[in-house]
């Protein structure tokens, strides 16, 4: 079998450096191109320097259609425009992982419609897919917490708290993405108004329909560079081993979840593409605490999960990713 050529548009931010660092080692795709206006010409380890001695490609302001997949890692806001303004021959399956086609009523564009792209909700949609909206990481990492409670009728009122590294900022400096600003500091910020929130809200919804959740989010700016770590919290009547199966039988399949009945903490999953997943209970209330890496089942990861999905290949193809403990 021929690999698959994949294109990456935006391939210098951390969500593009992240793809190439994924595609370059997986075995069923090669990287056709690595488009970057700011960039061209400048060979790719200029930017992501951790590639010296690992690639020749350089970044380039041209783009062709003798690709099979095409990766969208541009700003908000920034898919939309670029897919309106060039000829992308509709045999290419596009990914995109910003937040232009997360929401039902902004999904498509033109002819090409997209699926949500969250596997352990959507996997045989994605399967049958052409267009792929990557879900938001914060989305990712709240929803994988709580989608075997929705399918089960059990969401009502859910208070979340979240915190990520300065890598889900994007790689444009700003105010609260220097080092002397983050080192040694946490701060909430989009409280209850986070962008997540209509995707995850969506999602609830298609397990659970005529259902109504209110999640209430506050999400914290962290003092290191990457990873996401979720507590949420609500009233439940299940008794924590039944939680327990709930949670097994649901995530039964799918390879990058792990349920765990120790206390878990960021950095098993740091580099990786799992997310973990420990229950607590205390009288009628319970806590779900799900994490996950931000810029990899958060972004990149899933995007390569999902392109995996989509060409029949294994689901774990180039992501067995070794976390980064010490």
């Amino acid at each position: 079998m021929a690999k698959l050529k994949a294109g990456i548009v935006g391939g210098a931010g951390y969500t593009g450096g992240e793809l190439l660092r994924i595609l370059l080692n997986h075995p069923d795709a090669d990287i056709a191109f690595v488009h970057s206006k700011s960039n061209a010409g400048n060979p790719v380890y200029k930017v992501h320097a951790d590639l010296t001695g690992e690639t020749k490609l350089q970044f380039t302001s041209a783009l062709n259609n003798d690709i099979d997949v095409l990766f969208l890692c541009t700003g908000h806001g920034e898919a939309r425009k670029f897919l309106a303004a060039h000829n992308i021959a509709a045999s290419i399956k596009v990914i995109d992982l910003s937040n232009d086609f997360r929401l039902a009523g902004q999904a498509s564009i033109g002819d090409r419609a997209f699926v949500y792209g969250l596997p352990e909700l959507n996997r045989e949609a994605i399967r049958c897919a052409s267009n792929i909206a990557n879900p938001g990481c914060f989305a990712t990492a709240i929803q994988l917490g709580l989608l075997p409670l929705a399918k089960a009728g059990l969401l009502k009122e859910v208070y979340t708290t979240g915190i990520t590294g300065s890598t889900g900022a994007g790689q444009a400096l700003s105010e609260t993405s220097h080092f002397s600003w983050r080192a040694n500091n946490i701060q909430p910020y989009k409280t209850f108004t986070h962008q997540h929130l209509g995707e995850i809200g969506q999602s609830m919804a298609q397990l659970a329909p005529g259902g109504t959740v209110d999640i209430s989010f506050v999400p914290w700016r962290g003092d290191f560079t990457r990873g996401i770590f979720i507590s949420s919290q609500l009233t439940c009547p299940l008794e924590l081993e039944s939680l327990y199966t709930l949670y097994n039988d649901y995530y039964s399949g799918h390879p990058f979840i792990t349920i765990s009945r120790e206390p878990i903490f960021m950095k098993q999953v740091v580099n990786t593409n799992k997310a973990v997943i420990n229950l607590e209970k205390a009288g009628g209330r319970i806590a779900i605490h799900s994490a996950i890496d931000n810029l990899l089942k958060g972004a990149s990861g899933q995007a390569v999960q999902n392109m995996n999905l989509l060409f029949g290949l294994e689901e774990t193809a180039g992501l067995k990713l070794k976390s980064t403990y010490f």
